[in-house]
């Protein structure tokens, strides 16, 4: 039976590299395949088997919980306001205290798409009781990799990824204990994560290769995502 089906996602940043789409509505909420950013998410979420989202919202809040009343896609939505300026130590902190009960939940940011299998994330972690499980993937290079014999240029490759450099993906499944490090407000990636890696405190879920990942950035990821997304969605969706 699966154990965890809660899930934080935050989607309070203002998407200033969005502009124009999010001078009226959060990153969250810009169409994709016909429908807002969020709906793919929870959709995915659901196919999992999650029952419980709490998100997590600052930035044109309204537009959000508008949309999400009334297309929770019967599922139980909490919404937990923080500030933009607090970032998201003081998003995951607020929401999780305010409404996770659970002792284990998936958390995420609002702007990723990505065919990771969730089961696979959360046996890694429910298997190793970190204090966070982090999803992590090749990186893709948004340069051109040369190669190079002596001075001559050989071969180019367009977005290549570098497979011994290891990013985040922002999606993570969070223990209870990881509120013993969240500040009150700061970058939960920049100031809490190197404090648990120091403490060994954080492992890792390698998406596989045919398990794919886009972040929505900006304008041009935006228009990546529109070719790439039938190669990254479930087929049920």
């Amino acid at each position: 039976m699966k154990k965890i089906e809660t899930a934080v996602i935050l989607v309070g940043g203002s998407g200033l590299r969005m502009r124009p789409f999010t001078e009226d509505m959060p990153k969250c909420m810009i169409p994709l395949q016909g429908k807002p950013l969020i709906h793919w998410i929870i959709s995915w979420l659901k196919g999992f088997g999650f029952k419980h989202i709490v998100m997590g919202v600052a930035y044109r809040k309204e537009v959000v919980i508008n949309y999400l009343r009334e297309n929770s896609q019967g599922l139980k939505i909490d919404f937990s306001e923080h500030t933009v300026e607090g970032e998201t130590g003081e998003g995951f902190r607020l929401a999780i205290s305010r409404f996770v009960k659970d002792e284990d939940f998936l958390a995420m940011n609002g702007d990723e798409i990505t065919s990771l299998n969730l089961e696979r994330l959360e046996e890694i972690h429910l298997k190793n009781r970190p204090a966070a499980t982090i999803s992590v993937a090749p990186m893709r290079s948004p340069f051109g990799i040369l190669e190079i014999e002596g001075d001559d240029i050989i071969g180019f490759k367009e977005k290549a990824l570098v497979e011994n450099t290891l990013v985040s993906i922002g999606v993570y499944i969070f223990n209870r204990k990881i509120l013993d490090y969240i500040p009150d407000t700061g970058s939960i990636e920049r100031v809490v994560f190197p404090i648990l890696a120091k403490k060994r405190l954080l492992k890792a879920c390698r998406l596989r290769p045919e398990e794919l990942w886009l972040t929505i950035n900006s304008v041009k990821d935006l228009s990546v995502a529109e070719k790439e997304f039938a190669t990254i969605r479930r087929p049920q969706e």
